[in-house]
Protein backbone atom coordinates (compact mmCIF):
# COMPACT_ATOMS: atom_id res chain seq x y z
CA UNK A 1 0.00 0.00 0.00
CA UNK A 2 1.58 3.62 -1.15
CA UNK A 3 1.94 6.33 1.48
CA UNK A 4 -0.69 8.57 1.69
CA UNK A 5 -0.23 11.93 -0.24
CA UNK A 6 1.04 15.08 2.32
CA UNK A 7 -0.35 18.70 2.06
CA UNK A 8 2.57 20.58 2.87
CA UNK A 9 2.41 24.34 4.08
CA UNK A 10 -1.25 24.11 3.00
CA UNK A 11 -4.27 24.92 5.77
CA UNK A 12 -8.13 24.01 5.36
CA UNK A 13 -8.93 27.39 6.33
CA UNK A 14 -12.26 29.24 5.97
CA UNK A 15 -12.06 31.06 2.86
CA UNK A 16 -14.82 33.65 0.90
CA UNK A 17 -17.10 32.37 -1.48
CA UNK A 18 -16.12 29.88 -4.72
CA UNK A 19 -17.95 30.74 -7.79
CA UNK A 20 -19.35 27.56 -9.62
CA UNK A 21 -18.05 28.04 -13.49
CA UNK A 22 -18.54 24.12 -14.40
CA UNK A 23 -20.69 21.41 -12.79
CA UNK A 24 -20.70 17.74 -13.37
CA UNK A 25 -23.91 16.08 -13.14
CA UNK A 26 -24.79 12.24 -13.00
CA UNK A 27 -28.14 11.02 -11.28
CA UNK A 28 -30.15 8.03 -10.93
CA UNK A 29 -33.04 9.56 -9.47
CA UNK A 30 -34.20 12.42 -11.53
CA UNK A 31 -36.33 14.64 -9.16
CA UNK A 32 -35.85 18.54 -9.73
CA UNK A 33 -33.25 17.64 -12.57
CA UNK A 34 -34.43 19.97 -14.89
CA UNK A 35 -35.08 22.63 -13.23
CA UNK A 36 -31.54 22.23 -11.75
CA UNK A 37 -30.07 22.06 -14.50
CA UNK A 38 -32.07 25.00 -16.12
CA UNK A 39 -30.93 27.36 -13.14
CA UNK A 40 -27.15 26.54 -13.48
CA UNK A 41 -26.89 27.27 -17.13
CA UNK A 42 -29.14 30.49 -16.30
CA UNK A 43 -26.57 31.52 -13.97
CA UNK A 44 -23.52 31.01 -16.49
CA UNK A 45 -22.52 27.47 -15.32
CA UNK A 46 -20.77 24.60 -18.09
CA UNK A 47 -23.05 21.91 -17.42
CA UNK A 48 -21.12 18.41 -18.35
CA UNK A 49 -23.65 14.74 -17.66
CA UNK A 50 -23.94 11.31 -18.07
CA UNK A 51 -25.60 8.75 -19.73
CA UNK A 52 -29.37 9.13 -19.35
CA UNK A 53 -28.98 12.35 -17.11
CA UNK A 54 -27.16 13.92 -19.78
CA UNK A 55 -29.98 12.68 -22.20
CA UNK A 56 -32.76 14.25 -19.88
CA UNK A 57 -31.41 17.59 -19.21
CA UNK A 58 -30.28 17.97 -23.46
CA UNK A 59 -33.86 17.47 -23.91
CA UNK A 60 -35.29 20.12 -21.58
CA UNK A 61 -33.09 22.15 -24.02
CA UNK A 62 -30.72 22.54 -21.81
CA UNK A 63 -27.22 22.68 -22.93
CA UNK A 64 -24.89 20.03 -21.78
CA UNK A 65 -21.90 18.11 -22.69
CA UNK A 66 -21.94 14.45 -22.65
CA UNK A 67 -19.20 12.66 -20.69
CA UNK A 68 -18.09 10.80 -23.41
CA UNK A 69 -16.88 13.79 -26.12
CA UNK A 70 -15.06 15.53 -22.64
CA UNK A 71 -13.29 11.82 -22.11
CA UNK A 72 -13.37 10.87 -25.59
CA UNK A 73 -13.97 7.10 -24.52
CA UNK A 74 -17.62 5.90 -25.14
CA UNK A 75 -19.54 4.40 -21.92
CA UNK A 76 -18.88 0.54 -22.12
CA UNK A 77 -19.72 -2.80 -20.79
CA UNK A 78 -23.62 -1.92 -20.11
CA UNK A 79 -22.86 1.45 -18.65
CA UNK A 80 -20.41 -0.27 -16.65
CA UNK A 81 -17.67 2.59 -16.91
CA UNK A 82 -18.90 5.56 -17.93
CA UNK A 83 -16.16 8.57 -15.68
CA UNK A 84 -13.48 6.50 -14.42
CA UNK A 85 -11.63 8.59 -16.57
CA UNK A 86 -8.92 10.99 -15.58
CA UNK A 87 -10.41 13.76 -17.49
CA UNK A 88 -13.37 13.58 -14.77
CA UNK A 89 -11.42 12.49 -11.56
CA UNK A 90 -8.58 15.05 -12.16
CA UNK A 91 -11.24 17.95 -12.61
CA UNK A 92 -12.71 16.79 -9.32
CA UNK A 93 -9.58 15.69 -7.15
CA UNK A 94 -7.70 18.95 -8.12
CA UNK A 95 -6.88 21.61 -4.97
CA UNK A 96 -6.94 24.78 -6.68
CA UNK A 97 -5.04 25.65 -3.55
CA UNK A 98 -1.62 24.04 -4.94
CA UNK A 99 0.11 25.27 -7.52
CA UNK A 100 1.32 22.48 -8.65
CA UNK A 101 -1.92 20.96 -9.24
CA UNK A 102 -3.10 24.03 -11.36
CA UNK A 103 -0.27 23.71 -13.33
CA UNK A 104 -0.33 20.17 -14.16
CA UNK A 105 -4.49 20.80 -14.77
CA UNK A 106 -3.06 23.31 -17.73
CA UNK A 107 -0.63 20.80 -18.83
CA UNK A 108 -3.24 18.08 -19.00
CA UNK A 109 -5.76 20.70 -20.42
CA UNK A 110 -7.98 19.37 -18.11
CA UNK A 111 -10.52 21.62 -16.87
CA UNK A 112 -11.96 21.76 -12.86
CA UNK A 113 -15.31 21.29 -11.52
CA UNK A 114 -16.39 23.72 -8.88
CA UNK A 115 -19.76 21.67 -8.24
CA UNK A 116 -20.31 17.74 -8.48
CA UNK A 117 -24.02 16.33 -8.47
CA UNK A 118 -24.34 12.71 -8.17
CA UNK A 119 -27.20 10.61 -6.47
CA UNK A 120 -26.77 6.54 -6.68
CA UNK A 121 -28.63 3.53 -8.01
CA UNK A 122 -31.14 2.38 -5.46
CA UNK A 123 -29.50 -0.89 -4.59
CA UNK A 124 -31.66 -0.98 -1.06
CA UNK A 125 -34.78 -0.41 -2.95
CA UNK A 126 -33.63 -3.07 -5.30
CA UNK A 127 -33.05 -5.94 -2.33
CA UNK A 128 -36.74 -4.94 -0.86
CA UNK A 129 -38.12 -5.57 -4.30
CA UNK A 130 -37.20 -8.94 -4.12
CA UNK A 131 -34.73 -8.89 -7.27
CA UNK A 132 -32.44 -11.77 -7.16
CA UNK A 133 -28.87 -11.84 -7.16
CA UNK A 134 -27.68 -11.26 -10.44
CA UNK A 135 -29.89 -7.50 -10.40
CA UNK A 136 -28.71 -6.51 -7.01
CA UNK A 137 -25.17 -6.97 -7.90
CA UNK A 138 -26.13 -5.18 -11.11
CA UNK A 139 -27.58 -2.24 -8.76
CA UNK A 140 -23.96 -1.72 -6.80
CA UNK A 141 -22.62 1.81 -7.98
CA UNK A 142 -19.47 2.09 -8.85
CA UNK A 143 -18.67 5.44 -10.87
CA UNK A 144 -21.19 7.50 -8.52
CA UNK A 145 -19.66 6.77 -5.05
CA UNK A 146 -15.98 7.55 -6.42
CA UNK A 147 -17.30 10.71 -7.79
CA UNK A 148 -19.09 11.53 -4.67
CA UNK A 149 -16.06 10.62 -2.66
CA UNK A 150 -13.29 12.74 -5.12
CA UNK A 151 -15.84 15.72 -4.60
CA UNK A 152 -16.14 15.24 -1.02
CA UNK A 153 -12.47 14.66 -0.18
CA UNK A 154 -11.64 17.81 -2.31
CA UNK A 155 -14.36 20.46 -0.36
CA UNK A 156 -12.11 23.05 0.07
CA UNK A 157 -12.30 23.28 -3.81
CA UNK A 158 -15.83 21.33 -4.52
CA UNK A 159 -19.08 21.35 -3.65
CA UNK A 160 -20.85 18.06 -4.01
CA UNK A 161 -24.33 16.96 -3.84
CA UNK A 162 -26.22 13.54 -3.36
CA UNK A 163 -29.89 14.89 -2.18
CA UNK A 164 -31.88 16.37 -4.97
CA UNK A 165 -33.78 18.07 -1.67
CA UNK A 166 -31.15 20.41 -1.97
CA UNK A 167 -31.13 21.70 -5.22
CA UNK A 168 -33.17 24.99 -3.87
CA UNK A 169 -30.62 25.41 -1.62
CA UNK A 170 -27.65 25.07 -4.94
CA UNK A 171 -29.21 26.98 -7.05
CA UNK A 172 -29.44 30.13 -4.61
CA UNK A 173 -25.81 29.29 -3.26
CA UNK A 174 -24.67 29.38 -7.07
CA UNK A 175 -26.94 32.76 -7.38
CA UNK A 176 -25.23 33.90 -4.75
CA UNK A 177 -21.87 33.71 -6.04
CA UNK A 178 -21.16 30.06 -4.49
CA UNK A 179 -20.35 28.11 -1.70
CA UNK A 180 -18.55 29.05 0.85
CA UNK A 181 -16.06 26.91 2.88
CA UNK A 182 -18.31 26.14 5.61
CA UNK A 183 -21.36 25.71 3.22
CA UNK A 184 -18.66 22.58 1.19
CA UNK A 185 -17.73 20.94 4.81
CA UNK A 186 -21.28 20.23 5.47
CA UNK A 187 -22.09 19.07 2.22
CA UNK A 188 -19.07 16.71 2.00
CA UNK A 189 -20.45 15.76 5.69
CA UNK A 190 -23.31 14.76 4.09
CA UNK A 191 -21.64 12.88 1.21
CA UNK A 192 -19.55 11.02 3.01
CA UNK A 193 -22.37 10.24 5.06
CA UNK A 194 -24.63 9.07 1.93
CA UNK A 195 -21.61 6.58 0.69
CA UNK A 196 -21.69 4.77 3.64
CA UNK A 197 -25.04 3.98 4.46
CA UNK A 198 -24.57 3.03 0.83
CA UNK A 199 -21.42 0.89 1.44
CA UNK A 200 -23.10 -0.53 4.63
CA UNK A 201 -26.30 -2.13 2.79
CA UNK A 202 -24.19 -3.35 0.36
CA UNK A 203 -21.28 -5.22 2.82
CA UNK A 204 -24.74 -6.39 4.96
CA UNK A 205 -26.81 -7.96 1.92
CA UNK A 206 -23.61 -9.58 1.21
CA UNK A 207 -23.05 -10.91 4.63
CA UNK A 208 -26.39 -11.98 5.13
CA UNK A 209 -27.97 -13.11 1.82
CA UNK A 210 -25.56 -13.44 -0.52
CA UNK A 211 -22.69 -15.17 0.85
CA UNK A 212 -23.37 -15.97 4.44
CA UNK A 213 -20.97 -18.44 6.34
CA UNK A 214 -23.54 -20.32 7.92
CA UNK A 215 -23.56 -19.27 11.32
CA UNK A 216 -27.04 -18.06 11.73
CA UNK A 217 -25.48 -14.54 12.19
CA UNK A 218 -23.84 -12.20 9.66
CA UNK A 219 -19.74 -11.70 9.63
CA UNK A 220 -20.27 -8.06 9.37
CA UNK A 221 -23.31 -6.52 11.06
CA UNK A 222 -23.64 -2.91 10.52
CA UNK A 223 -26.55 -0.06 10.55
CA UNK A 224 -26.58 3.53 9.72
CA UNK A 225 -28.94 6.00 11.68
CA UNK A 226 -29.92 9.97 11.34
CA UNK A 227 -30.27 11.95 13.68
CA UNK A 228 -33.63 13.26 13.55
CA UNK A 229 -34.46 15.09 16.76
CA UNK A 230 -31.97 17.10 20.12
CA UNK A 231 -33.57 15.54 22.70
CA UNK A 232 -33.81 18.66 26.01
CA UNK A 233 -31.64 15.80 28.04
CA UNK A 234 -31.19 12.14 28.35
CA UNK A 235 -32.04 9.77 31.96
CA UNK A 236 -31.10 12.49 33.80
CA UNK A 237 -30.84 16.03 33.64
CA UNK A 238 -26.94 16.04 33.06
CA UNK A 239 -26.88 13.90 30.48
CA UNK A 240 -27.15 14.67 26.63
CA UNK A 241 -29.16 13.01 24.08
CA UNK A 242 -30.89 13.08 20.62
CA UNK A 243 -32.98 11.02 18.61
CA UNK A 244 -31.52 8.82 15.36
CA UNK A 245 -33.87 6.83 12.91
CA UNK A 246 -33.03 4.37 10.71
CA UNK A 247 -35.56 5.18 8.02
CA UNK A 248 -37.48 1.37 8.69
CA UNK A 249 -40.65 3.56 10.76
CA UNK A 250 -41.31 2.33 14.09
CA UNK A 251 -41.40 4.80 17.22
CA UNK A 252 -38.50 6.84 16.31
CA UNK A 253 -40.73 8.02 13.04
CA UNK A 254 -43.79 8.21 15.03
CA UNK A 255 -46.08 11.73 14.00
CA UNK A 256 -46.27 13.86 16.78
CA UNK A 257 -49.51 16.00 16.71
CA UNK A 258 -49.82 18.17 20.02
CA UNK A 259 -47.98 18.39 23.56
CA UNK A 260 -44.68 19.66 24.39
CA UNK A 261 -41.22 17.56 22.54
CA UNK A 262 -40.85 14.36 23.77
CA UNK A 263 -38.12 13.45 25.98
CA UNK A 264 -35.48 10.58 26.24
CA UNK A 265 -37.47 8.54 28.88
CA UNK A 266 -40.80 9.63 27.24
CA UNK A 267 -39.55 7.31 24.26
CA UNK A 268 -37.97 4.71 26.40
CA UNK A 269 -41.27 4.41 28.30
CA UNK A 270 -43.11 4.77 24.78
CA UNK A 271 -41.77 2.27 22.89
CA UNK A 272 -42.30 -0.24 26.00
CA UNK A 273 -45.98 0.63 26.15
CA UNK A 274 -46.01 0.00 22.29
CA UNK A 275 -44.69 -3.47 22.33
CA UNK A 276 -46.90 -4.40 25.41
CA UNK A 277 -50.25 -3.35 23.69
CA UNK A 278 -49.50 -4.77 20.50
CA UNK A 279 -48.37 -8.27 21.71
CA UNK A 280 -52.35 -8.48 21.76
CA UNK A 281 -54.82 -9.15 18.96
CA UNK A 282 -57.87 -7.68 20.35
CA UNK A 283 -58.01 -4.02 21.03
CA UNK A 284 -55.64 -3.66 23.80
CA UNK A 285 -54.28 -1.10 25.73
CA UNK A 286 -50.93 -0.73 27.82
CA UNK A 287 -50.00 1.94 30.30
CA UNK A 288 -46.60 2.35 31.33
CA UNK A 289 -43.84 3.80 33.92
CA UNK A 290 -40.52 3.52 34.25
CA UNK A 291 -40.21 0.85 31.74
CA UNK A 292 -42.69 -1.76 33.39
CA UNK A 293 -46.50 -1.55 32.64
CA UNK A 294 -48.34 -0.67 35.14
CA UNK A 295 -52.20 -1.70 33.80
CA UNK A 296 -52.51 -4.31 30.69
CA UNK A 297 -55.94 -4.90 29.27
CA UNK A 298 -57.92 -5.87 26.20
CA UNK A 299 -61.93 -5.18 25.86
CA UNK A 300 -64.15 -5.41 23.72
CA UNK A 301 -63.27 -1.93 22.38
CA UNK A 302 -60.19 0.24 23.06
CA UNK A 303 -62.33 2.22 25.59
CA UNK A 304 -62.89 -0.62 27.43
CA UNK A 305 -59.27 -1.71 27.36
CA UNK A 306 -58.12 1.52 28.43
CA UNK A 307 -60.47 1.67 31.88
CA UNK A 308 -59.35 -2.00 33.01
CA UNK A 309 -55.82 -1.15 31.88
CA UNK A 310 -56.20 2.28 34.06
CA UNK A 311 -57.77 0.51 37.03
CA UNK A 312 -54.80 -2.56 37.58
CA UNK A 313 -52.83 0.20 39.03
CA UNK A 314 -54.34 3.85 39.16
CA UNK A 315 -51.88 5.38 41.09
CA UNK A 316 -48.97 4.18 39.28
CA UNK A 317 -50.81 4.96 36.15
CA UNK A 318 -50.57 9.19 37.17
CA UNK A 319 -47.79 10.39 34.64
CA UNK A 320 -48.07 7.28 33.07
CA UNK A 321 -47.47 6.57 28.98
CA UNK A 322 -50.29 4.90 27.19
CA UNK A 323 -50.42 3.00 24.03
CA UNK A 324 -53.25 1.23 22.38
CA UNK A 325 -52.91 -0.94 19.41
CA UNK A 326 -56.40 0.70 17.78
CA UNK A 327 -57.30 4.07 16.74
CA UNK A 328 -58.17 6.11 19.70
CA UNK A 329 -61.63 6.42 19.96
CA UNK A 330 -63.51 9.90 21.58
CA UNK A 331 -64.91 7.23 24.68
CA UNK A 332 -61.14 6.55 25.39
CA UNK A 333 -60.27 9.82 25.15
CA UNK A 334 -62.88 11.07 27.45
CA UNK A 335 -61.75 8.23 29.82
CA UNK A 336 -58.41 9.99 30.00
CA UNK A 337 -58.74 13.39 30.09
CA UNK A 338 -58.83 13.43 34.19
CA UNK A 339 -56.03 11.32 34.49
CA UNK A 340 -52.73 13.14 34.13
CA UNK A 341 -50.84 11.18 31.35
CA UNK A 342 -47.55 11.79 29.81
CA UNK A 343 -47.60 10.40 26.28
CA UNK A 344 -50.83 8.80 24.54
CA UNK A 345 -49.09 6.70 21.25
CA UNK A 346 -51.65 4.83 18.67
CA UNK A 347 -52.47 4.14 15.53
CA UNK A 348 -54.75 6.70 14.57
CA UNK A 349 -57.26 8.89 16.37
CA UNK A 350 -60.93 9.87 15.81
CA UNK A 351 -60.70 13.88 15.03
CA UNK A 352 -62.99 14.15 18.37
CA UNK A 353 -60.80 12.43 20.27
CA UNK A 354 -57.85 14.78 19.23
CA UNK A 355 -60.68 17.81 20.25
CA UNK A 356 -60.70 16.24 23.83
CA UNK A 357 -56.95 15.94 23.82
CA UNK A 358 -56.55 19.43 22.50
CA UNK A 359 -57.80 20.52 26.02
CA UNK A 360 -54.70 18.95 27.19
CA UNK A 361 -52.23 21.11 26.09
CA UNK A 362 -49.10 19.35 27.53
CA UNK A 363 -50.00 16.23 26.67
CA UNK A 364 -47.75 14.43 23.84
CA UNK A 365 -50.15 12.26 21.18
CA UNK A 366 -47.87 10.33 18.58
CA UNK A 367 -49.22 8.54 15.81
CA UNK A 368 -47.64 5.43 15.31
CA UNK A 369 -46.50 4.70 11.38
CA UNK A 370 -47.19 1.42 10.04
CA UNK A 371 -44.16 -0.51 9.75
CA UNK A 372 -42.55 -3.86 9.37
CA UNK A 373 -41.58 -5.71 12.80
CA UNK A 374 -38.25 -5.96 13.61
CA UNK A 375 -36.13 -9.34 12.91
CA UNK A 376 -33.48 -9.15 15.47
CA UNK A 377 -32.81 -6.38 18.81
CA UNK A 378 -29.71 -4.82 19.82
CA UNK A 379 -28.06 -4.23 23.10
CA UNK A 380 -24.86 -2.43 23.74
CA UNK A 381 -21.89 -3.75 25.83
CA UNK A 382 -18.80 -2.68 26.93
CA UNK A 383 -16.71 -2.87 23.39
CA UNK A 384 -19.52 -4.79 21.75
CA UNK A 385 -23.08 -5.52 20.87
CA UNK A 386 -25.40 -8.13 21.62
CA UNK A 387 -27.77 -9.20 19.12
CA UNK A 388 -30.58 -11.77 19.21
CA UNK A 389 -33.76 -12.52 17.57
CA UNK A 390 -36.80 -10.29 18.75
CA UNK A 391 -38.90 -12.13 21.14
CA UNK A 392 -42.41 -12.92 19.88
CA UNK A 393 -45.11 -14.53 21.70
CA UNK A 394 -44.71 -17.47 18.54
CA UNK A 395 -42.67 -19.78 20.03
CA UNK A 396 -43.45 -24.02 19.14
CA UNK A 397 -41.56 -26.55 21.29
CA UNK A 398 -40.36 -30.05 19.72
CA UNK A 399 -38.74 -32.89 20.40
CA UNK A 400 -36.15 -34.57 18.83
CA UNK A 401 -38.49 -36.08 16.19
CA UNK A 402 -40.69 -33.33 15.60
CA UNK A 403 -43.56 -33.63 18.47
CA UNK A 404 -45.04 -30.41 19.69
CA UNK A 405 -44.84 -30.57 23.06
CA UNK A 406 -44.81 -26.81 24.10
CA UNK A 407 -45.20 -23.30 22.88
CA UNK A 408 -47.23 -20.00 23.74
CA UNK A 409 -50.07 -21.44 22.20
CA UNK A 410 -52.52 -22.45 24.93
CA UNK A 411 -53.28 -25.47 22.96
CA UNK A 412 -49.82 -26.51 23.20
CA UNK A 413 -49.89 -26.07 26.80
CA UNK A 414 -49.51 -29.06 29.59
CA UNK A 415 -51.93 -29.40 32.29
CA UNK A 416 -49.96 -30.71 35.00
CA UNK A 417 -52.46 -30.97 37.63
CA UNK A 418 -55.97 -29.69 38.38
CA UNK A 419 -59.23 -29.60 35.99
CA UNK A 420 -59.09 -28.35 32.82
CA UNK A 421 -59.51 -24.47 32.42
CA UNK A 422 -62.95 -23.47 31.29
CA UNK A 423 -62.84 -21.30 28.21
CA UNK A 424 -63.11 -18.27 29.96
CA UNK A 425 -60.03 -19.20 32.38
CA UNK A 426 -57.95 -20.80 29.42
CA UNK A 427 -58.46 -16.93 28.35
CA UNK A 428 -57.62 -15.69 30.99
CA UNK A 429 -54.26 -17.31 31.19
CA UNK A 430 -53.36 -16.91 27.76
CA UNK A 431 -53.80 -13.32 28.43
CA UNK A 432 -51.66 -13.40 31.09
CA UNK A 433 -48.91 -15.23 29.32
CA UNK A 434 -49.50 -12.42 26.80
CA UNK A 435 -48.92 -9.99 29.09
CA UNK A 436 -46.65 -11.02 31.48
CA UNK A 437 -43.69 -10.38 28.83
CA UNK A 438 -44.01 -6.97 29.08
CA UNK A 439 -42.94 -6.43 33.09
CA UNK A 440 -39.05 -6.68 33.12
CA UNK A 441 -37.89 -10.18 35.12
CA UNK A 442 -38.93 -11.50 37.57
CA UNK A 443 -42.11 -10.99 36.47
CA UNK A 444 -45.57 -12.28 38.15
CA UNK A 445 -48.73 -11.09 36.43
CA UNK A 446 -52.00 -11.89 38.06
CA UNK A 447 -55.11 -11.21 35.59
CA UNK A 448 -58.98 -11.39 35.69
CA UNK A 449 -61.21 -10.43 33.14
CA UNK A 450 -59.03 -9.61 30.40
CA UNK A 451 -56.88 -7.01 32.46
CA UNK A 452 -54.16 -7.15 34.77
CA UNK A 453 -55.03 -6.90 38.25
CA UNK A 454 -51.80 -7.30 39.94
CA UNK A 455 -47.91 -7.15 38.70
CA UNK A 456 -44.84 -8.06 40.21
CA UNK A 457 -41.62 -7.20 38.40
CA UNK A 458 -37.98 -6.52 38.67
CA UNK A 459 -36.99 -8.35 41.91
CA UNK A 460 -34.08 -10.50 42.28
CA UNK A 461 -35.86 -12.99 43.36
CA UNK A 462 -39.50 -14.91 42.12
CA UNK A 463 -40.74 -15.05 46.45
CA UNK A 464 -40.44 -11.06 46.35
CA UNK A 465 -42.44 -10.94 42.73
CA UNK A 466 -45.07 -13.11 43.92
CA UNK A 467 -46.00 -11.11 47.15
CA UNK A 468 -46.03 -7.63 44.90
CA UNK A 469 -48.49 -9.16 42.36
CA UNK A 470 -50.54 -10.25 45.10
CA UNK A 471 -49.61 -6.81 47.53
CA UNK A 472 -50.89 -4.90 44.13
CA UNK A 473 -53.96 -6.81 43.22
CA UNK A 474 -55.30 -6.71 47.22
CA UNK A 475 -54.64 -2.77 47.76
CA UNK A 476 -55.24 -1.05 44.97
CA UNK A 477 -58.59 -1.42 43.90
CA UNK A 478 -60.45 -0.07 47.36
CA UNK A 479 -60.02 -3.00 49.42
CA UNK A 480 -61.38 -5.68 46.57
CA UNK A 481 -58.77 -8.86 46.77
CA UNK A 482 -58.47 -9.03 43.14
CA UNK A 483 -55.98 -11.69 43.54
CA UNK A 484 -58.82 -14.25 44.74
CA UNK A 485 -60.21 -15.62 41.96
CA UNK A 486 -57.95 -14.54 39.28
CA UNK A 487 -55.15 -16.30 37.16
CA UNK A 488 -51.35 -15.89 37.27
CA UNK A 489 -48.44 -16.31 34.69
CA UNK A 490 -44.96 -16.39 35.48
CA UNK A 491 -41.99 -15.66 32.82
CA UNK A 492 -39.67 -18.19 34.06
CA UNK A 493 -39.73 -21.42 36.18
CA UNK A 494 -40.53 -21.48 39.49
CA UNK A 495 -37.33 -22.91 41.36
CA UNK A 496 -39.17 -23.85 44.42
CA UNK A 497 -42.74 -23.97 45.58
CA UNK A 498 -42.53 -21.08 47.98
CA UNK A 499 -43.08 -18.59 45.47
CA UNK A 500 -46.34 -20.28 43.69
CA UNK A 501 -47.78 -20.88 47.23
CA UNK A 502 -47.89 -17.52 48.22
CA UNK A 503 -49.82 -17.09 45.14
CA UNK A 504 -51.92 -20.32 45.96
CA UNK A 505 -52.52 -18.63 49.72
CA UNK A 506 -54.24 -15.33 48.06
CA UNK A 507 -56.82 -17.21 46.18
CA UNK A 508 -55.46 -17.76 42.25
CA UNK A 509 -57.15 -20.38 40.87
CA UNK A 510 -55.09 -21.49 37.77
CA UNK A 511 -51.40 -20.92 36.86
CA UNK A 512 -49.64 -20.99 33.45
CA UNK A 513 -45.71 -21.11 34.18
CA UNK A 514 -42.54 -22.64 31.74
CA UNK A 515 -41.88 -25.54 33.80
CA UNK A 516 -38.38 -26.64 33.81
CA UNK A 517 -37.04 -26.72 37.30
CA UNK A 518 -35.19 -29.84 38.72
CA UNK A 519 -37.89 -28.72 41.67
CA UNK A 520 -41.03 -28.67 39.08
CA UNK A 521 -41.90 -32.42 41.53
CA UNK A 522 -42.60 -30.29 44.63
CA UNK A 523 -44.48 -26.91 42.40
CA UNK A 524 -46.91 -29.21 41.22
CA UNK A 525 -47.10 -31.09 44.05
CA UNK A 526 -47.96 -27.35 45.86
CA UNK A 527 -50.83 -26.84 42.94
CA UNK A 528 -52.26 -30.20 43.70
CA UNK A 529 -52.89 -29.95 47.16
CA UNK A 530 -54.51 -26.30 46.66
CA UNK A 531 -56.50 -27.84 43.70
CA UNK A 532 -54.98 -25.05 41.20
CA UNK A 533 -55.07 -25.84 37.63
CA UNK A 534 -51.56 -25.84 36.83
CA UNK A 535 -50.38 -25.02 33.14
CA UNK A 536 -46.75 -25.67 31.38
CA UNK A 537 -45.89 -24.22 28.70
CA UNK A 538 -42.38 -24.93 28.05
CA UNK A 539 -40.73 -21.70 26.84
CA UNK A 540 -40.14 -18.52 28.92
CA UNK A 541 -39.79 -14.74 28.30
CA UNK A 542 -37.46 -13.41 30.12
CA UNK A 543 -36.86 -9.44 29.96
CA UNK A 544 -33.93 -7.98 31.77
Amino acid sequence: MSAAPTLPGVQIADDAQRPVRRALLSVYDKTGLVELATALHAAGVELVSTGSTASTVAAAGVPVTPVEELTGFPECLEGRVKTLHPRVHAGILADTRKPDHLAQLAELDIATFELVVVNLYPFAATVASGAGPDEVVEQIDIGGPSMVRAAAKNHPSVAVVVDPAAYGEVVAAVQGGGFTFAARKGLAAQAFAHTAAYDVAVASWFASVYAPDGAGFPAFAGSTWERSDVLRYGENPHQQAALYTDGRGGLASATQLQGKAMSYNNYVDADAARRAAFDHDGPAVAVVKHNNPCGVAVGDDIAAAYRKAHATDPVSAYGGVVAANRVVTAEMALALKPVFTEVVVAPGYEPEALEVFAAKKNLRVLVLPESAPADVELRPVSGGLLVQDVDRIDGVVTDEDGTVTGGDDPQHWTLVTGEPADDATLADLSFAWRAVRAAKSNAILLAADGAAVGIGMGQVNRVDSCRLAVERANTLADGQERARGAVAASDAFFPFADGLQILLDAGVRAVVQPGGSIRDDEVVAAAQAAGVSLYLTGTRHFAH
